[in-house]
């Protein structure tokens, strides 16, 4: 299948939206964090490196192919990587996103979490949207091993937390993707805010009758 130019033109201008309104309520600060869409021919469009996601132009959006080769636009992030990870293992998804959301990140530093799973489903819409949430090692942004760990778990989960460093989700489009890491975002501060209080979380059935099956996005 091949890539209209409507369909990239709609994608390039909904990853500038997306960007701009991720960056203007304070979920990715400075150059930080990145967006990407795969489009119908397999290519992808993808964030540059250095520019915030509240300056995106979309004319300058990179543009690789379904190999990774950069075709055109500026030069892409750094850490695409991880989205090429998520989509070779994940090939019904179509849009990944990377955020250094603050409360994310922070509970990605903490000392005592369950690394298969780091967040209680506080809530349904985090059951529905993220369902398990798996923490990969700190590497080094841009070492090969950080690509090998997320490869790993891409397949079960499509939302994973990266070590001292913030989370990656992808979706079967932008606006799920978009929606998953905001409630991710939420649930993180929640948990936070809660810290030394009793919590109730769903239970296990109730949050199993929730989550999207092993491998799929919601």
């Amino acid at each position: 299948m091949t890539a209209t130019l409507s369909e990239a033109t709609r994608q390039r201008d909904l990853i500038a939206a997306v960007g701009r309104s991720l960056f203007d309520r304070g979920l990715t600060p400075g150059a930080t964090g990145n967006i990407s869409v795969r489009l119908g021919d397999g290519s992808t469009l993808m964030t540059p490196t250095n520019v915030a996601l509240g300056d995106l132009d979309p004319a300058r959006l990179s543009h690789l192919d379904a190999d990774g080769t950069h075709l055109s636009g500026d030069r892409p992030t750094k850490e695409a990587f991880l989205h090429r990870c998520m989509y070779c293992e994940r090939p019904g998804d179509h849009a990944v996103v990377h955020l250094h959301c603050t409360h994310a990140v922070g509970v990605s530093i903490l000392r005592d979490v369950d690394a298969g799973d780091v967040l209680p489903p506080l809530t349904a819409y985090y059951a529905m949207r993220v369902g398990r949430l798996p923490m990969v090692p700190y590497y080094p942004p841009g070492d090969a091993d950080l690509a090998r760990a997320v490869q790993a778990v891409a397949g079960r989960h499509h939302a994973v937390l990266l070590a001292n460093h913030g989370p990656v989700v992808s979706g079967r489009d932008l606006k799920t993707a978009q929606f998953a890491i905001e409630e991710l975002e939420e649930t993180a501060r929640l948990f936070l805010m809660l810290a030394g209080h009793a919590l109730r979380p769903l239970t296990e059935e109730q949050a199993a009758a929730l989550r999207p099956a092993p491998g799929a996005a919601p």
